[in-house]
């Protein structure tokens, strides 16, 4: 074969090496807040409130006549529109929601215990661990999608975690990660306003510890915003308690109330980004859950591998790379692909690392997604 052959070759080979990188998605996300709501049940987020909880004997309601009016419509539609409005006018229109078993799209916990340290652990870490097999405050071996992006240079000190729960910590593995982490009653030592910081610390203090240890969620809310209207972090990690913690106290209203809660809490959340200089444009938001629920007259107020319903959860995406699908259909998804998600949606392969790591959620990024080498 002649010269003028192998040249052919060569510039062949060369067009499609630049084709390809020319056809190469580089994500806009640049920040992820990672946002766990305990135990929330994928029957009221997709079908709002249950009418028969809503009772006093079955549900533990105080006011069953205020629940219903502020919760209840015939139309499940409208019911769960009221109970999470932003997530249905906002992420349902502009984002992505997985495990809609309507919409023959499922999102399983793959540990099999359906409780909340196995869950975080597949949540963050990208795949389950049989040895996990407690709540016990023990340090988690397995490294975690928060310190490993943590261990890169360019997100050194820009990751920050805010937990109810006073577990968190060692799920995390925060004394190997170095990673910033505020959790259960501990006071706060950052925020942009000094005044702010004090009242929210005087809250800490002053308020009834109902639960030993959780805080109510305002308080770990309050507390995130406050350090990252300080520090801008490029991933923060808000981990909120109650809607599991009032459904294990038979409290069903108090449930709906926190669980509508939460939803003004990511809508704050949104609009603060949205109107921040260097996040507006640049952040995406996940939302997920560590477990699902049972059913019935006692089932919601408790999750296990022998409560059926305990191994069903959801997923929620916004951002400006994740396109405009609303609720997912005909498509199945696991707890562990979360992890791989938050990395995703910055650029990086994190399921590349190891093969019991789940993959990317399915379609929330562009298939041709460009990403960084992988970290050492």
């Amino acid at each position: 074969m002649g010269e003028s052959y192998w040249r052919a070759v060569f510039l062949t080979l060369a067009l499609l090496c630049i084709s390809e990188a020319a056809w190469a998605t580089v994500p806009q996300t640049q920040n992820v807040i990672l946002v766990t709501l305990d135990g929330l049940r994928p029957e009221e987020l997709f079908s709002g409130a249950e009418q028969r909880l809503i009772d006093k004997d079955i549900g533990g309601v105080s006011n069953p006549a205020k629940l219903r009016k502020a919760f209840w419509h015939e139309d499940p539609l409208v019911r769960r529109k009221r109970l999470m409005p932003f997530l249905w006018s906002v992420i349902a229109n502009e984002g992505q929601i997985f495990g809609s078993s309507d919409d023959d799209c499922e999102v399983w916990v793959r540990n099999g215990k359906y409780f909340s340290y196995p869950g975080y652990q597949e949540l963050l870490c990208g795949f389950p661990d049989a040895a996990i097999d407690s709540n016990d405050k023990i340090y988690n071996e397995n490294t975690n999608v928060l310190e490993w992006i943590h261990d890169r240079p360019e997100f050194s000190g820009k990751v920050a975690v805010f937990s109810s729960w006073d577990t968190l910590p060692y799920i995390i593995n925060s004394k190997r990660s170095g990673i910033h982490v505020n959790s259960g009653w501990q006071e706060f030592k950052h925020g942009a306003d000094p005044v702010r910081r004090e009242m929210l610390n005087r809250a800490v203090g002053e308020t009834p510890h109902y639960w030993e240890n959780s805080r109510f969620d305002y308080l770990t809310f309050a507390g995130a915003l406050e350090y990252t209207r300080e520090h801008q972090p490029r991933v923060l990690y808000l981990s909120l308690d109650e809607t599991d913690s009032w459904c294990h106290s038979g409290r069903y209203d108090l449930y709906l109330e926190a669980a509508n809660r939460c939803d003004r809490f990511l809508r704050q959340l949104w609009e603060f980004t949205q109107n921040s200089e260097g996040y507006r444009g640049r952040t995406s938001l996940v939302v997920a859950v560590d477990h699902g629920r049972g059913s019935g007259r006692e089932g919601w107020k408790n999750h296990s591998a022998d409560l059926p319903g305990s191994e069903r959860i959801w997923i929620a995406v916004l951002g400006p790379d994740t396109p405009a699908l609303g609720v997912r259909k005909n498509v199945e998804a696991s707890q562990g692909q979360v992890a791989a998600t938050v990395a995703a949606l910055l650029g990086l392969d994190y399921s590349g690392l190891d093969n019991r790591i789940a993959s990317p959620l399915p379609g929330v990024l562009p298939a041709n997604i460009q990403f960084d080498s992988l970290a050492d």
